[in-house]
């Protein structure tokens, strides 16, 4: 057993569970609940396999090329990879090697201590205040590079762009890596701030507002020498990422940008009326810019109110975690989802008080 002194030995992250029953409300990973863009089931139907015996695209240019035109980019500042984790997990491989502590918010996305552990890269959690939002003065103390997530997750909080650009401007010696995952639902990007920091690096999503989570495609945007870097360590990792198909379906996806609005649209119209209808079950919550809800009752533990659910086939997210023990990740699904969400909720909640 000599041989497991050498192992990599990490704790993995753990992903919202994906039930097998297929028939329940399933609002515990942040998908979206509509359909992707008209396009991509054309372009599905229609795809050609005699392509899938060849090598796709490594430098992924048509998909490259059109978010780069989507952001007013030159494609020499876009970096494609298989779902933003890929791009993050790529980023941090790359740009965070000084052996200083990389900083990030105590509550945040799970995945960056994974990371971070997996490559053996020093890091600092920075604690938010009392109400979720992060202390700017935290990040101008010396360090290997920082990772924030806008809007935040689990929270679902915003951080204005005045405080996220004193943030990049006070570190311009380390890279700053702003995740967008959830920036379309009402956020505010940074992307405009690429052309005044070349340490900036702003990582976006198609699992959320596109709608193609079982797709996997992220990318990353920044100034040219970041993006080369990264494609310097993708190629000396693994050089077809992307799949055909997949890069196909992404196009399809950034060219209809009606259906985009729309679909935003919907999702952030649910979401208002959502808070309204748990604030009068006297849940509380920040003023979440995201697909989801980071809500605490005032009188019933989350974890009660969690298992509820789900015996009821309604699936939320919850970690027994310090801080947000008592908190619920409510992902925003259809209008009659939510409807049966918090129909559930009146009276689970009726019989708890009696």
């Amino acid at each position: 057993m000599n041989w497991e002194n050498h192992v990599r030995k990490v704790v993995p992250y753990v992903a919202g569970e994906q039930p097998k029953n297929q028939n329940v409300i399933k609002l515990n990973t942040n998908e979206n609940p509509y359909a992707p863009a008209p396009g991509v089931a054309q372009v599905i139907q229609n795809f050609d396999c005699e392509i899938l015996r060849k090598y796709p695209d490594p430098d992924v240019s048509v998909l490259v090329d059109v978010l780069a035109k989507y952001h007013g980019l030159d494609s020499s500042q876009v970096f494609v990879g298989v779902g933003s984790d890929d791009v993050l997990a790529m980023s941090f491989l790359t740009f965070f090697n000084s052996g200083k502590p990389i900083l990030f918010p105590d509550i945040t996305y799970s995945f960056y201590d994974v990371w971070a552990n997996l490559y053996r890269i020093p890091y600092e959690r920075q604690a938010l205040d009392d109400n979720f939002y992060i202390k700017k003065e935290d990040y101008t103390k010396k360090n290997g590079g920082i990772v924030l997530a806008n809007p935040n997750a689990p929270t679902g909080i915003m951080t204005e762009l005045s405080v996220l650009e004193e943030i990049i401007a006070a570190n311009q010696d380390v890279v700053v890596i702003v995740d967008e995952a959830y920036v379309d639902f009402d956020g505010k990007s940074c992307v405009p701030f690429i052309e005044k920091y070349d340490n900036l690096l702003v990582v976006q999503t198609f699992s959320k507002s596109r709608a193609l989570a079982g797709m996997r495609i992220g990318y990353a945007m920044g100034n040219p020498k970041l993006i080369q870097y990264l494609n310097d360590v993708k190629f000396s990792f693994n050089s077809y990422t992307m799949n055909a198909l997949t890069i196909a379906v992404g196009v399809a996806s950034v060219v209809d940008e009606v259906y985009f609005r729309q679909n935003i649209a919907k999702v952030v119209a649910t979401r208002e009326r959502t808070k309204i209808e748990l604030a009068k079950l006297d849940f509380t919550f920040g003023d979440s810019k995201t697909n989801f809800i980071f809500a605490t009752h005032k009188i019933v533990p989350a974890q009660e109110i969690f298992e509820a659910l789900r015996a009821n086939q309604i699936y939320v997210r919850h970690w027994n975690k310090p801080r947000i023990a008592n908190y619920l990740r409510i992902s925003i699904g259809t209008d009659e989802e939510m409807d049966k969400l918090i129909t559930f909720l009146e009276q689970f909640l009726s019989k708890e008080k009696i």
